[in-house]
């Protein structure tokens, strides 16, 4: 029986395994050496499951280092990081990226090595130039070099990260009235959580005016990253009036803040009280002028006029008008030629002696030089014309402040801020117990908004799921393996055949077995485990030996 059923077996089976894919795997894993190893393949496949999931949950999110920078710096900035230890890569957008617990040393290593490298110098676009270009492109290659150079300067300021400045130059003209003076406008992408000041602004606007001939400060116009106009226009190099006025009275203000908040925290510590300060301040510029004269002492500076007058004789005047119009000539006396003058004749006779002239009237304007004293008063705007201070004390509960202390605290707010009873100044201090809200805004921030609850929860996730291979997974297969491992050895050994002659009942057996069976007991004993665990296929197989037998 043995001997025909061999080779019906094995002339069945190889059909059955190409007729039927399904039937074949089920079989390849029905065979005991592939049967026994597949809880380690299991095993295996959770152990890299496990180890997939932990690489993806434990692998730190990425964020962008530099991004838009050129291949060679990309080339610099990776050799040196990776010098460094820092784990780092490339994402689709050829941006650089490191993990996020990294970032603040990558970039602190890369700045102390100057990368990336900054942008060549403006003015050596000049050097590029070719021969023979035309007076426009040499213009516009100039202009091209003085708004890097002014980007360049611009980003020197810590506040600003990147810049770009933009020059508006007019031809020359040789008519005045078309002249026009050239402008710019800068736009800035500011460090993440800085600002600009007033002063900053104006700073850059006046570096950009100087680095161009005939350019204003009124024509640099200054633009953030989010739009919103930083420079404007007016005096004072922006502002206007009433910007300034709420401006230095901020300023005042909280100049008198610091001042409560350094006088009351050592005496009833930080938190324990809230200041509020409201200053009038006079704003308006005015100027006077004085003249004052010293009516004492005067001193005729001019003085015209002129009076009318009669001879006594009563003669009118005559003569020609001058100095002596009204003294009469002397007597003319007759001298020979080359005479000998006599005594009389040398003496020349006296004039007529003049005829007294009596006033009748006189009319005189005189003026005086006085002493003159000027004096110029100018008022310089900044006073503070009145001032309001508002002081909240916290009440402890059952623990109320007494009279005395809160007016020793109202003497001290007097004098911290310069008290005038004079402007009807006004200081105010009252004790009441804050409110609940007031200790919400003072406590510290939530928990679960600190720095190490990201990566806890990225932790604790990927050892939660490892735990759960290993329990769910790894030590179902370890105790099916070893009690599988400990059956043979104590199952007892059971007969080759039964009382009746039948095989006893044990584990499916299968064609591999028959063929390396040993004894011919054996055998038998498996084929008859084999036709009863498979009755069909037992079935086929008698028929093939019918059919051969016949044949």
């Amino acid at each position: 029986m043995s001997n025909s059923l061999a080779p019906a077996d094995t002339a069945a089976l190889p059909a059955q395994r190409l007729a039927n894919p399904l039937r074949q795997l089920s079989g390849l894993i029905e065979q005991p050496a592939v049967r026994r190893s597949l809880p380690f393949l299991f095993l295996a496949g959770l152990i890299g499951a496990a180890a997939l999931a932990w690489s993806m949950i434990a692998t730190p999110p990425q964020r962008i280092l530099f991004a838009n920078v050129s291949d060679a710096d990309k080339a610099a900035i990776v050799t040196a990081l990776d010098g460094a230890g820092i784990a780092n890569g490339v994402d689709g957008s050829g941006s650089v990226t490191v993990a996020e617990d990294d970032y603040h040393k990558a970039r602190m290593l890369l700045a102390s090595q100057d990368l990336p490298k900054a942008a060549p110098g403006g003015y050596q676009i000049l050097d590029q130039l070719p021969m023979g270009v035309s007076r426009a492109v040499e213009g516009e290659r100039l202009r091209q070099a003085r708004e890097t150079e002014l980007a360049r300067s611009i980003q020197e300021i810590d506040a600003v990260a990147e810049a770009r400045v933009h020059l508006a130059t007019p031809e020359a003209s040789a008519f005045v009235r078309d002249r026009a003076n050239p402008t710019a406008s800068v736009i800035l992408k500011l460090q993440p959580g800085r600002v600009l000041g007033e002063a900053q602004t104006r700073a850059i606007v006046n570096l950009v005016a100087a680095s161009v001939p005939g350019m204003l400060p009124e024509g640099v116009t200054i633009v953030d990253q989010m739009g919103a106009l930083l420079s404007k226009t007016g005096a004072n190099g922006g502002a206007s009036a009433g910007d300034t006025r709420i401006d230095f009275q901020r300023r005042v203000e909280d100049k008198y803040r610091q001042q409560l908040a350094q006088l009351l925290t050592p005496l009833v510590g930080a938190g324990n009280f809230t200041a509020e300060v409201q200053a009038d301040v006079d704003l308006d510029e005015s100027q006077a002028t004085r003249e004052s004269y010293d009516k004492e002492g005067a001193v005729v500076r001019a003085e015209q006029g002129n009076w009318t007058g009669t001879s006594r004789d009563g003669q009118a005047p005559g003569g020609i008008p001058g100095a002596l119009s009204n003294t009469p000539p002397p007597a003319s006396t007759i001298v020979a030629p080359n005479a000998a003058a006599t005594p009389a004749a040398q003496t020349a006779a006296p004039a007529a002696p003049a005829t007294p002239v009596s006033k009748q009237s006189d009319s005189f304007t005189r003026t005086y030089e006085t002493g003159k004293q000027i004096s110029v008063t100018r008022a310089t705007p900044g006073n503070v014309k009145r001032l309001s201070v508002a002081v909240l004390l916290r009440e402890e509960p059952g623990k109320p402040r007494g009279q005395v202390e809160i007016q020793q605290v109202t003497q001290l707010v007097r004098a911290a801020v310069g008290f005038d009873a004079n402007r009807q100044d006004q200081v105010t201090v009252i004790s009441r117990k804050f409110s609940g809200a007031a200790d919400a805004d003072k406590a510290a921030p939530a928990w679960y908004d600190a720095d190490w609850v990201p990566l806890a929860a990225r932790n604790a996730t990927a050892l939660v799921i490892a735990l759960l291979v290993l329990f769910l997974g790894v030590r179902p297969l370890a105790k099916a393996l070893l009690k599988k491992r400990d059956e043979p050895s104590h199952r007892p050994a059971l007969p080759i055949g039964g009382p009746d002659g039948e095989a006893p009942a044990g584990p499916a057996v299968s064609i591999d077995m028959i063929e390396r069976s040993g004894g011919y007991d054996e055998r038998v004993a498996l084929v008859r485990g084999f036709t009863r665990d498979n009755p069909a296929r037992a079935a086929l197989a008698v028929r093939d030996m019918i059919k051969a037998d016949a044949q």
